[in-house]
């Protein structure tokens, strides 16, 4: 721990002077997968108390280390991803599957992910009645949870599948906001999974009800879904357990502009939708949006000069931010905006294939070069900087 204390001291002037302006702030300090992979390993078979005691105690130590510093914390960063893709896929660690979702020597993909989940929700449960139990009121930050956010459009213009979008979004971030805002799954899991979903107790739903200061969402992609609860599909283009399959093209055609990423396209409207959604089904309840960018990758990059051109990005995030600015105008409690990232890094499965960075990184000399969208996105704040 002193490593990650040196780090978070050394970060912060560094981040001032990046971000520098009245609206700006240190935000956030995650729990992120670091942590969440050491438990997660035993989290679909512990206990919740056992679970949530853990990482309270963890919790505990950090926002009584740094919380002087950190004013807005976020439990976990896509635990929606985490958890299906460790215990449903086995592509994750704690590597845990079964037959016919992976190929793992040990899992149970129909019943894992559903408990690690509810372990999940109940220990950020827990952190955030210490939080505001014991530092809230004289720290004065806010605390919430960071979700992997994609928006669907219907495949075909039917009930069916407009229907299957319903599905397919509330096996994503409601999987875990639902029990966090309303103190139960969403309906639409209920409905399909029954028995296989845990239950909360009385005193669980007491402890759940509204235990987000905020919303983090990462949005990036839209994507087309089609009903599979009365039709057949190819079991690979499933999303979990929603009884819908999702997929990038209609007839041959992508849904947006592809990327390096196969199942990320540019679709802009995909922000106003996404945040409009959360907006309604949450009461509003206040939002960053966390992570938002653009995948560079591939053949077409033989040099660094191909890197530091990249206009496609500077496309992206304005038309994203465009459509941002349109639903914050139209209502949405909107309180940041996180382009992913301020620098090349390891983007998990894709190790250093793929570079989402407003600046290029030499990864032997750790040298960075700012891109053009480091330019334009500077040129984009000043702007808006000077609007207020």
């Amino acid at each position: 721990m002193p490593r990650t204390s040196l780090r978070i001291d050394g970060a912060r002037p560094w981040w001032l002077t990046a971000t520098q302006g009245p609206s700006s702030e240190l935000m956030p300090l995650r729990f992120r997968s670091d942590a969440m992979v050491a438990r997660l390993a035993r989290w679909a078979n512990a206990s919740t108390t056992t679970a949530s005691s853990d990482f309270g105690h963890f919790a505990d130590f950090c926002f009584g280390t740094f919380g002087n510093r950190v004013k807005y914390w976020s439990t976990f960063n896509e635990p929606n991803v985490a958890v299906p893709s460790g215990y449903m896929l086995g592509t994750y660690p704690p590597g845990r599957c079964s037959q016919p979702f992976g190929s793992c020597a040990r899992g149970d993909s129909e019943a894992e992910p559903y408990v690690a989940t509810h372990n999940v929700i109940l220990s950020h449960a827990t952190a955030v009645e210490i939080y505001k139990r014991k530092y809230q009121s004289k720290q004065r930050g806010m605390i919430g949870i960071i979700l992997y956010s994609t928006w669907y459009e219907p495949l075909r213009d039917v009930p069916e599948d407009r229907l299957a979008i319903e599905r397919a979004l509330a096996f994503d971030a409601p999987w875990f906001l639902d029990p966090l805002v309303y103190g139960d799954y969403p309906p639409e899991m209920r409905q399909i999974l029954g028995g296989r979903l845990p239950s909360f107790s009385p005193e669980d739903r007491r402890k759940l009800r509204y235990k987000l200061d905020f919303i983090g969402v990462n949005h990036y992609t839209t994507l087309y879904a089609r009903d599979c609860m009365f039709s057949s599909c190819p079991l690979g283009q499933k999303t979990q357990h929603a009884l819908a399959a999702v997929t990038g093209e209609r007839n041959g055609l992508p849904i947006g502009t592809p990327t390096a990423i196969p199942t990320f396209y540019v679709v802009p409207d995909g922000m106003e939708k996404m945040v409009t959604y959360i907006m309604k089904r949450y009461n509003n309840l206040p939002m960053f949006i966390t992570e938002n960018g653009y995948a560079q990758g591939g053949d077409s990059y033989s040099n660094v000069e191909d890197w530091l051109d990249d206009k496609d990005r500077i496309e992206y995030l304005e038309g994203y931010l465009t459509k941002l600015a349109k639903v914050i105008r139209d209502g949405a409690d909107v309180r940041g905006y996180f382009a992913w990232s301020i620098v090349d890094n390891f983007e998990w499965l894709y190790g250093y294939t793929l570079r989402f960075g407003l600046h290029y990184v030499d990864y032997k000399t750790q040298e960075r070069t700012p891109k053009l969208s480091a330019m334009w996105y500077k040129k984009f704040l000043q702007n808006l900087h000077e609007a207020q």
